[in-house]
């Protein structure tokens, strides 16, 4: 496992207890950490991504077109 994946399952664990810590509600706070795991395997998916093509597998919204 990665520092990067570690770093973000340590996030969404602490965001909440800090989030109830200050006073939110625990309801209100249950979908937080499903919601930052969601988007952090998201990001981790388009970096793998974006990692296999590199610089010259990016494309523009133009297309193929240079700029």
């Amino acid at each position: 496992m990665s520092t990067a994946v570690r770093w973000a399952a340590f996030g969404c664990v602490l965001a909440p207890v800090v989030l109830v810590v200050y006073g939110a509600s625990t309801g209100g706070v249950m979908w937080v950490a499903p919601v930052l795991a969601a988007v952090t395997g998201i990001c981790r998916l388009l970096l793998r991504r974006a990692e296999r093509r590199g610089p010259t597998g990016a494309r523009s919204a133009a297309g193929d077109v240079p700029r």
